[in-house]
């Protein structure tokens, strides 16, 4: 295989970087004292704008009537906001009264995370619903201009400045999707597009999960696990039967598993840095959000090998439209 396709692999930068960041944490080499938490928070604010932007400009700002698509647009904020932020929430309610509460604080951010961007490539790879996924993630991406303000305030309200989180939210969100408008007729090819996000993530992934403080007991690691876990492959596995069970067809299930199991993790860790730096307990807090990184990868392999496999796709895609004739 080609350096080039390696690059293009998302499953493969995000598994390898995850590698490298733990492996220079564990061996006390990342340069903290050169990439403080003040800087650190400005290159992850920064780059993922860069990121969002690119994505989000190549989604058009078409179809988008909220009356006449209500029900595409309903389940998009339903299944990419609500549903998809229980689980973190809770675990977050659980923890918060205990000695690992600071830690606990990254499963906030989580929580208040819109799925990724790249919800709407990926469907179209797939053969999901792509105007759903296209017109779900700008209206998503719109109402998460209130809902993470919103989150944050309802669980860390009293600990984290509001104008921050405001400003945060408005420098990772609004700010792109301002900009994305202005490259919508530039082309970009696929490939070069896909290698400078992918290296966006490593950088993002190793800045974070390098400084990550993983200090505590092994339980609230394994806590961290299991949430991460129900949150991902729980839920997203819970879409498939229920859909499926229900006569929901291959190209709407697909989009609704990716809004609801692919959170933004880039948003997660920008928030965290964001908001968290000046106080001092953002390397706690991303604990939370590393460790939903390892059970991410290993939820992407395993859509990527099994639940959404070529060769399931062809039979169910061929068994729908053998029922439909």
């Amino acid at each position: 295989m080609k350096a080039k396709d390696l690059l293009k692999s998302s499953a493969f930068m995000l598994s390898m970087a995850l590698v490298i960041a733990l492996a220079v944490n564990f061996a006390g080499l990342f340069p903290g004292d050169v990439l403080d938490a003040d800087l650190r928070s400005n290159i992850t604010v920064v780059t993922l704008a860069l990121m969002l932007t690119v994505s989000l400009s190549r989604i058009p700002f078409t179809n988008l009537n909220p009356l006449r698509y209500g029900r595409s647009v309903l389940r998009a904020v339903f299944l990419g906001l609500v549903l998809s932020s229980l689980i973190p929430l809770a675990g977050y309610y659980l923890l918060r009264d205990t000695e690992f509460a600071v830690q606990a604080m990254g499963l906030v951010f989580i929580a208040a995370t819109p799925f990724a961007a790249s919800v709407a490539p990926l469907s179209y790879i797939l053969n999901g619903d792509m105007e759903h996924a296209a017109r779900g993630t700008i209206v998503v991406y719109f109402v998460s201009l209130l809902w993470m303000p919103f989150i944050i305030w309802l669980t860390l309200g009293e600990v984290v400045d509001m104008t921050s989180v405001i400003v945060t939210v408005l420098e990772i969100i609004a700010v792109p999707l301002v900009l994305s408008r202005l490259l919508t007729r530039v082309r970009i090819d696929k490939d070069l597009m896909a290698i400078f996000l992918n290296l966006c993530v490593f950088l993002l992934v190793w800045l974070s999960v390098g400084s990550t403080v993983f200090k505590g007991d092994l339980w609230v690691f394994a806590a961290f696990l299991v949430i991460a876990a129900l949150r991902s492959f729980g839920l997203g596995g819970a879409v498939e039967v229920v859909e499926k069970g229900a006569g929901i067809q291959w190209h709407q299930r697909v989009t609704d598993i990716l809004m609801t199991s692919y959170k933004n993790k880039g948003i997660a860790i920008a928030l965290c840095m964001g908001v968290l730096a000046p106080t001092g307990m953002a390397p706690l807090a991303m604990v939370a959000v590393a460790t939903s990184i390892i059970v991410e990868v290993c939820w992407v392999i395993f859509m990527d090998s099994v639940l959404f496999s070529r060769r399931r796709m062809e039979r169910e895609l061929a068994s729908e439209s053998a029922r439909s004739e």
